[in-house]
């Protein structure tokens, strides 16, 4: 999904929300209090920020945190969120590979933070935590509104 999709998904789903005929859109994306802490510091140290969740190669499924447009995304991305929203800034974009999505499409991802080495090209690297997802599957009331809204 583009960024232009997921704007007209999101505006529909409000709309629709607006009018009774949708059940609440659940995030597809959240983060833990300390997730945010790392973000905040991540963003006064380095800049806007954005994720990027592959799923496979050299730092296996780890989310990767990079200075906002480092990571080129392209038709085979999809945009699952906004997130760290704060005064200061519009919040960062998280993306996921398409392939992954379809195989994650039904679970909430929940960015976390736990002790150890980043992902070798991810910001965190060298801040002795790492950026860790965690997830639940969404309800069967959740995915209806993600698929009314044309979320997933």
């Amino acid at each position: 999904m583009s960024v232009t999709d997921a704007a007209v998904a999101d505006t529909a789903a409000a709309a629709a929300l607006e009018r009774g005929t949708l059940e609440a859109l659940p995030q597809q994306v959240v983060t833990t209090p300390v997730a945010d802490v790392l973000i905040a510091h991540l963003t006064a140290k380095h800049g806007p920020l954005m994720f990027h969740q592959s799923g496979g190669c050299c730092d296996g499924s780890s989310p990767m945190c990079y200075p906002l447009g480092e990571f080129i995304t392209g038709d085979s991305d999809v945009l699952l969120a906004t997130i760290a929203y704060s005064d200061d800034g519009p919040g960062v974009p998280f993306y996921m590979s398409r392939p992954q999505f379809e195989y994650w499409k039904h679970t909430q991802l929940i960015l976390d933070v736990v002790t150890g080495r980043g992902g070798m090209f991810s910001l965190e690297n060298g801040e002795g935590v790492r950026f860790l997802i965690r997830s639940r599957v969404f309800t069967d009331a959740e995915i209806r509104a993600l698929r009314a809204a044309g979320r997933i």
